[in-house]
Parts: C-alpha cells; sequence; structure tokens
C-alpha cells in the first residue's frame, strides 16, 4: 500500500522521484561499509547504519543514525543525527554539509544521501577542537564505544547494528549487485546545523523567498514550462495597461474641444448680432453729422 502512494506521487512530485531514484541506486549497489534507507511510512525520512573509519579508533564501531531530507531536497541538504554513542559526535544532534560551512544553500544538487553519507563517515576521523556539537573524550572510550556500538539496536528498524552490516556484505556478494564507491568532494564541509546563522539580520528572510521560487522550480521539474510574461529577458518590467481612470482622462480633452470650437464661432456670432442691432439709418446720419461739423468749422475759421 505504501509504495503504491509513493509510485502515485513519484509522478507528480521531483523531489519524491529523485528520493526513490537515490534509494534504488543504493539498494543496487550497496556497500560493504554502510546502508540506508527511507522509512515505508516517510520517504523524507531515513535510517543509515555505517562502519567507523578504517585505521581509527572508531574502525571496530558500527554506528545508526538518521537522515531528514528538506522538502526542497536535492536544492537543500539531507540532515544527519547519530543515534548510536560515539565519542566524536553528539547523539541527536542534527548535522548539515555545505560547502561553505556556514550556508546551507551553497550544498549542490548533484550530491545525494551516497556522498554525504560517505563524507560524513570521513569527517569521524577530524578532531572536535572544541567545535560546539563536537565531543572531547579520552581514546580508551572511544574505542570502548566501537566495541559496544554493535549490538546497539534502533527501535524502527527492529535490528542491531552487526545485523545490518553483516546484510549489506551479503547483497555485496550477491553477482546481480555492484558494488560502487563514491569519493568525497575535497570542498564538501561539515557544520552544525544550529550553527548556521547570519550576523546580518536582514538576511534572515532570504531563506523563506528563495525555497518560494524553488518549490515552483520543483514543482516545474526543474524545467521552466511557462515564459516569463511578468520579466523581459532585458530585466526591466513591462509597462503596465492603462488603468480605466487614464482612459477617462483621455476622453476628457476630446470632450472640451467641441466647447473651444463653439468659443471660437461664438465670437463672429456675437459681433454679427451687435451690428444687427445698430440700424443703417443711425450711420448714415452721424455721416451726415459730421461733414456739417466740418463745414461749419471752414467758414468760422476762414469768416465765411
Amino acid at each position: 500500500m505504501s509504495s503504491t502512494k509513493a509510485t502515485a506521487m513519484s509522478t507528480r512530485s521531483p523531489t519524491i522521484k529523485r528520493i526513490l531514484r537515490e534509494a534504488a541506486e543504493i539498494s543496487s549497489s550497496p556497500s560493504r561499509d554502510y546502508a540506508a534507507h527511507p522509512l515505508e511510512t516517510d520517504l523524507f525520512e531515513w535510517h543509515f547504519t555505517l562502519r567507523g573509519p578504517p585505521n581509527s579508533l572508531y574502525s571496530e564501531g558500527v554506528y545508526h543514525g538518521r537522515i531528514v531530507l528538506p522538502p526542497t531536497y536535492p536544492l537543500r541538504p539531507p540532515m544527519f543525527r547519530f543515534t548510536t554513542p560515539n565519542g566524536r559526535f553528539e547523539a541527536n544532534r542534527e548535522i548539515c554539509l555545505s560547502i561553505s560551512g556556514h550556508h546551507e544553500e551553497t550544498w549542490q544538487p548533484a550530491w545525494g544521501v551516497r556522498t554525504a553519507l560517505v563524507a560524513l563517515r570521513s569527517f569521524m576521523e577530524t578532531e572536535a577542537r572544541g567545535q560546539l556539537g563536537g565531543l572531547e573524550t579520552t581514546d580508551d572510550v572511544r574505542r570502548r564505544l566501537a566495541k559496544d556500538s554493535g549490538a546497539w539496536i534502533c527501535s524502527t528498524c527492529a535490528k542491531s547494528n552487526a545485523e545490518i552490516i553483516k546484510d549489506c556484505e551479503e547483497r555485496c556478494q550477491d553477482p546481480d549487485s555492484t558494488v560502487s564507491d563514491v569519493a568525497v568532494p575535497q570542498e564538501l564541509k561539515m557544520v552544525w546545523k544550529d550553527e548556521l546563522k547570519t550576523d546580518d539580520p536582514r538576511q534572515e528572510d532570504q531563506p523563506a523567498a528563495e525555497s518560494t521560487s524553488e518549490d515552483s522550480e520543483l514543482a516545474e521539474g526543474f524545467v521552466q514550462t511557462t515564459p516569463q510574461i511578468s520579466t523581459p529577458l532585458n530585466g526591466r518590467p513591462t509597462a503596465a495597461p492603462p488603468s480605466p481612470p487614464q482612459i477617462a482622462n483621455l476622453e476628457a480633452p476630446q470632450n472640451a474641444a467641441p466647447t473651444q470650437e463653439q468659443r471660437v464661432h461664438a465670437t463672429p456670432t456675437q459681433t454679427q448680432t451687435t451690428d444687427q442691432a445698430i440700424p443703417l439709418w443711425i450711420d448714415r446720419a452721424i455721416v451726415v453729422l459730421v461733414v456739417l461739423l466740418v463745414a461749419l468749422l471752414i467758414k468760422v475759421l476762414f469768416g465765411l
């Protein structure tokens, strides 16, 4: 039932497809040194078991732990925590793998659970040196914990660490299986999750904004299928269409133009009305009076 549900989910989610592909790859190409598988009830939670690094204080140990994949995996790194006491790492404390040591967004999606698991195994040989989450203890304690680790039983897996590693060895002997070795990238580093903090408080809201865009990329299967209409190629925003108030303003001058024309035509109309109001005989009478006044003035001046 759970596998049917997971198969149905894989047809819709690129993240589920990636998780199922990695789980199948680890199962078909087992390793003698480690094992990892997702839970049947939750594909985002894995359990892992690994041998201690050879030629080290942990070489006789077999350690168990949990892997939690983020919803945006593989764009964000998986989180690890050891559940078996080992003397190197604090038990049940999340560990994040990063190439910068401080920002988990620098995780490379090309890496996977297998790469991170091999890197985590190699980190066991490093010294804590006062690192938060690292344990400072004696070599005798670490050797004792390594010898006792094989009998440690996970309540979820219902098997001891020694039994899980034995199953890995048997699968590696299967002629149909392919044993795969993974090289740890040199730029891959380890950091505790609670140390992933920024000094600039303005950057605290950036992961939320980034996760929104990344979720959309996952929903599209990492391939953009629709063109970006809101933003052209040159990066400048497109002009918004005119709003209704702007259209109304454009219509206003058109309505005002006839009013101005009416005023232009109104001027001669008023002149014609004034001319028609003065009778023609009055104009002639004024001319006659002017002529008489001029004649009278000449008579007075010349004494005629």
